[in-house]
């Protein structure tokens, strides 16, 4: 089985190529691409011995150069575009960040048989795109985040006469669940980024704090599965086992649950369905809970999820003027140019924005990003 790796020196990376290391042996790592970690991706090549690698800065690149055995060719950004059309692989684990990842997507569609998914901005930025994409269609799609996954996991594996009600996603609250909406107006940066939960990088942090990741994970839903925004929903449950409920006509729900851990996603992917699961994965213990929790989701600590709800998010637009302005607002909250609250109203203001494109293709869309960030540094006053 041959896998090529976009974003190998990421979390999602590291972890998939650990367990390919122990536990799959006859997949053979084909292609490692990563943004500019020179350093862990030439570790990972000595490993691994990779035919193919790519590295998205040149200087890095260029660092990497010097380094690498004879077995391992350096790939440009036309090489690599090149090699993916004219070649064709087993599976790919997608796992970039950043909108700009939709540069290689539609090469990655041509190439690939399994597609393993971990990139939220390329679904909300170019999700109607991608429903006509034939080679979309033809490849089979594995969502690797776990609320996804879990979605996939039934619809795949439960065939029912009963026509599905709804589609609920959870969330796990945040740091701010139990907190007033007059404390929350006076939070610091590292107020928000203390996930009750587990650690993560400070934008999945903030997003986690202000709902932003489950308005995400919504439309990401919209686009995978074809359901209607009007059938899937946001619950509160600050356990974070449960990652999904399945709302059926018949009134009959299903939980969808799992111990949180990346491993069983991504060996559900590798396995392609064969459900062999290794002995070290640690099962969910029902002992270690006494009582599972939900909440409907309190505007008042997260106003952004009743603004996404009214926000015409049939035009594409609209979706990616949400992702901008959120990016835009996080990075000005982090270096504490805006406070906390203000997060929300930026958005407001980005999404309220008239500046318009076909967003026919995937330039165009790219485009439409860069001309949004320019549009909102120059037009949003930072006092809010």
């Amino acid at each position: 089985m041959k896998i090529n790796i976009f974003g190998s020196t990421g979390t999602i990376g590291i972890k998939t190529l650990n367990i390919i290391k122990n536990y799959y042996p006859k997949y053979k790592v084909n292609l490692l691409c990563a943004n500019s970690n020179y350093q862990l991706l030439y570790k990972q090549v000595k490993i691994y011995r990779p035919k193919y690698v790519y590295l998205n800065t040149i200087s890095s690149s260029n660092l990497l150069r010097s380094k690498l055995p004879v077995d391992t060719k350096i790939l440009t950004y036309k090489n690599l575009i090149d090699y993916l059309s004219s070649s064709k692989s087993n599976y790919t684990l997608f796992a970039i960040s950043g909108y700009k990842s939709l540069n290689y997507l539609d090469s990655i569609l041509l190439n690939t048989e399994n597609l393993g998914f971990v990139n939220k901005e390329s679904i909300v930025s170019a999700g109607h795109l991608l429903k006509k994409n034939k080679n979309f269609k033809k490849t089979n799609i594995y969502p690797i985040d776990s609320e996804h996954f879990s979605i996939y996991d039934f619809l795949h594996n439960n065939k029912s006469n009963q026509s599905i009600k709804s589609i609920i996603i959870t969330a796990s609250g945040g740091p701010f669940l139990y907190k007033s909406k007059k404390s929350i107006n006076s939070v610091s940066f590292k107020d928000a980024i203390k996930h009750p939960k587990w650690k993560m990088g400070y934008k999945n942090s903030i997003d986690s704090a202000t709902l932003v990741n489950k308005c995400l994970e919504v439309v990401e839903a919209h686009y995978l599965f074809d359901i209607p925004y009007s059938k899937i929903k946001i619950l509160i449950h600050p356990e974070a086992i449960v990652h999904s409920i399945i709302e059926k006509d018949n009134y009959v729900s299903h939980m969808n649950l799992f111990k949180n851990d990346m491993s069983i996603p991504i060996i559900n992917f590798l396995n392609h369905k064969k459900y062999t699961f290794d002995k070290q994965i640690k099962k969910y213990n029902f002992n270690n809970y006494s009582a599972f929790n939900f909440y409907k989701v309190n505007n008042d600590i997260f106003p952004i999820y009743k603004f996404f709800n009214k926000m015409d998010k049939a035009n594409p637009s609209n979706l990616i003027k949400f992702n901008v302005g959120n990016e835009y607002a996080v990075n000005l909250f982090k270096n504490k140019k805006i406070r906390y609250p203000d997060i929300y109203k930026i958005i407001k203001k980005a999404v309220s924005l008239k500046l318009y494109s076909p967003l026919n293709n995937i330039k165009s869309i790219i485009k439409y990003h860069e001309d949004i960030e320019q549009y909102i540094s120059s037009s949003i006053k930072i006092n809010t």
